[in-house]
């Protein structure tokens, strides 16, 4: 089958188009014909060698797929042959086929297209992990998103405005604020030509954020650590300045908030079928137009190193699909 070939932990440069063997399905495992797959930066940093796992040479890089299911393992119970579907897993997603754990996986609605389907299961399942199951947001509260015009990041600028909150959105430059704001934040902070700390001051009369969901880190984490309302929750996601913080922790001794770990990967391990509901509501949320996933562009398989290099130089925002099929 055709796919895309990690041949070197280059990034880009090791990325090439060839033959691999077609997967095959485990017990619990299914089998998708794939027509669609969402680039990520977790996919870009797995082809450095920069990423915890790192898998042996050559791979098929993608973590995303949408598509119809081919056949599935012997002790799979959710999914026949002919199923359009969702899934994802650590490795495979650029190639006409790959497969994908059953809880991995959920069906999609006839009226769902592939590509906006194939970048919802990691990008809004952090965003229904960190708001809905660990924060616990309220309708009200102000909620803030750094890396805001990233796929995470306008996930959670997404889901933050369904369920009610005033979302601020922080990003690095000035077209990107107008972006996130066309997108639905009530308010976007350009932390390349402002004062953060003077900002979010402005913007919540003093009184600081309810929930920080932070995918930064460094100095943007340390400044928001100083920036917390009472009662707030301050979410460390990922640490994408590539500095991971240190927080006094009289700070949030002083407003009674709380630090709170998010590694969505994680719980999806531990708790698959909480895991699968929460994909499953995220299907219902998309078919009724309640959520809007965002497609920066669709390119051909052919181009997967090239979406790689525009992921690299932070110039995507939401996600790029692959056209498989």
């Amino acid at each position: 089958m055709k796919a895309v070939l990690c041949t070197d932990f280059t990034g880009p440069d090791g990325l090439e188009i060839g033959e691999a063997a077609a997967p095959e399905p485990g017990p619990e495992e299914i089998l998708v014909d794939v027509h669609a797959a969402a680039v990520s930066f977790m996919d870009y940093l797995m082809t450095t060698g920069g990423y915890q796992m790192k898998p042996e040479l050559p791979y098929v890089p993608g973590t995303e797929g949408a598509g119809v299911v081919a056949a599935v393992g012997e002790k799979v119970t959710r999914f026949q042959p002919g199923d359009r579907v969702a899934c994802s897993n650590w490795i495979g997603g650029f190639a006409e086929q790959m497969v994908a754990p059953e809880w991995k996986a959920v069906k999609l609605p006839d009226g769902v297209d592939f590509a906006p389907a194939s970048t919802i299961l990691h990008n809004y399942a952090t965003a229904y992990y960190a708001l809905i199951e660990r924060a616990q947001i309220k309708e009200g509260e102000t909620l803030l998103v750094t890396g805001a015009a990233g796929g995470t990041g306008l996930a959670v600028v997404d889901l933050g405005r369904k369920l009610g909150a005033r979302v601020i959105a922080a990003v690095g430059g000035a077209e990107k604020a107008a972006f996130v704001r066309d997108y639905g934040a009530d308010e976007a902070i350009d932390y390349k030509s402002e004062e953060l700390r003077e900002r979010v001051k402005a913007l919540t009369d003093g009184a600081g954020v309810d929930v920080c969901f932070d995918t930064v880190g460094g100095e943007v984490f340390t400044t928001m650590a100083r920036l917390m309302n009472w009662g707030g929750r301050l979410m460390p996601i990922g640490f994408a300045s590539g500095n991971i913080p240190a927080v006094p922790m009289n700070l949030p001794l002083l407003k009674s908030y709380a630090i709170v770990g998010v590694l969505t990967g994680n719980w999806t391990e531990r708790f698959p079928e909480d895991c699968r509901r929460a994909y499953e509501t995220i299907v219902k949320w998309l078919a009724a137009g309640e959520i809007r996933p965002y497609i920066d562009r669709e390119l051909p398989l052919e181009q997967a190193a090239e979406a790689m290099r525009a992921i690299a130089d932070r110039s995507v925002r939401g996600r790029i699909v692959l056209k498989v099929r």
